[in-house]
């Protein structure tokens, strides 16, 4: 329909220039206006103009992610409603296996054995790269903040007590470190974060594998627990000489220092956007066709070393057509134009050869050939 093309392209134009607060606003009425009165110009692949309502849940590594990706996909789809819940990626594993929400986030991928129950092949889906950071309060040290692996360890197996300890001035030679007691801040809930920390932890430190080892809900040997990435930025914030680990944006949204990692290579490395990627991009190769991989302590001399994927998980088989439709809809803008949102707000994209393979995965719900589960590789 010609009528329908021109008040697309003008809803294209409104949606471009309101990039201004009270112009968005206003944006944001003439679009939903003009859905209501021509909803045939507005229903897109569904072919029907009422609001398709889809549940997430899941991983607060990505929340503030998902969150602009849900609304800025709503201003190109007036009659697609997505609700994304915080709630820790055990929590969206264990919804998504009962089909409570129509997808779920997690930052690392199920195990076999919670797949072997799940009602239905789970598809894991990366998304985007982002980097669990160790950020500190202390306010006696302006400079940030050096740690290998062995210190990291031995912080959080409570081995190291107090910040002047030989071991952090041995990574951080004439920096001045207060001779004051140190507190480690961890995950108190079901939490894909400590998930990847651990996973990082175990393949640096043999003691902490065997004493600890690795999950969303470790038996942490010292520390106070926050619930959430924002738990953990609270307590860090609020409590003089804590260290503690969480998603890159909430450290930085909170104005917190973030440490440089010693990585495999012997390189001390800040999490920058090219450095996350670039953990993704040495491990392509060995990354299984189900896509379920950890790329911690990735080799490279500018990796990061505690990198990861987000997943989204959906069930291949769905039951409502236009669900499916609207979750490839939704599942390939994110990974092609979505992309675009992940630097401001401090997440790495995809490297090419991830989205072309993700881009595969997804064309699964659309009744693609079936892939053989093969075991997440560590």
């Amino acid at each position: 329909m010609p009528f329908c093309f021109l008040v697309d392209s003008m809803a294209l134009l409104i949606r471009n220039i309101g990039e201004r607060f009270a112009v968005r606003i206003v944006a944001a009425s003439i679009v939903a206006a003009l859905a209501v009165t021509l909803p045939g110009c507005f229903s897109g692949r569904q072919g029907r103009g009422d609001v398709i309502k889809m549940q997430g849940a899941g991983s607060s590594f990505i929340s503030p992610l998902m969150q602009k990706w849900v609304h800025e996909f709503g201003y190109l789809n007036p009659n697609v409603k997505i609700d994304f819940q915080s709630i820790g990626s055990g929590g969206g594993i264990k919804q998504s296996k009962e089909r409570t929400i129509n997808f779920g986030a997690t930052d690392i991928a199920m195990k076999d054995d919670d797949l072997a129950t799940a009602d239905g092949q789970m598809l894991h889906i990366p998304v985007i790269l982002g980097a669990v950071v160790l950020t500190y309060n202390l306010e006696q040290v302006s400079v940030p903040l050096k740690l290998s692996s062995d210190t990291i360890a031995d912080i959080f197996l409570g081995k190291i007590k107090r910040w002047d300890d030989d071991r952090i001035k041995a990574d951080n030679p004439g920096v001045d470190l207060p001779p004051v007691d140190l507190t480690v801040v961890h995950r108190s809930d079901g939490s894909g974060t400590s998930a990847v920390f651990t996973n990082y932890l175990c393949k640096v430190s043999p003691e902490w594998k065997e004493k600890v080892g690795e999950g969303t809900s470790p038996s942490w040997p010292v520390g106070l627990g926050g619930k959430g990435n924002e738990g953990v930025t609270g307590q860090i914030k609020q409590t003089p000489n804590t260290i503690g680990y969480v998603e890159y944006a909430y450290a930085v949204k909170n104005k917190l220092p973030v440490a440089e990692i010693k990585n495999k290579a012997g390189n001390f490395v800040v999490p920058t956007f090219e450095a996350v990627t670039a953990a993704a991009a040495e491990t392509l190769e060995q990354t299984p066709e189900d896509l379920r991989v950890t790329i911690t302590n990735a080799a490279g001399a500018d990796v990061y070393p505690i990198s990861s994927y987000v997943y989204i998980l959906v069930y291949r088989e769905q039951s409502d057509p236009r669900v499916r439709d609207t979750l490839v809809d939704f599942l390939t803008w994110s990974i092609n134009e979505g992309q675009r949102f992940a630097k401001p707000l401090y997440y790495a994209p995809l490297p090419a050869g991830m989205v072309q393979r993700a881009t595969a995965k997804i064309a699964l719900l659309k009744g693609g050939a079936a892939a053989t589960p093969e075991p997440a590789k560590q």
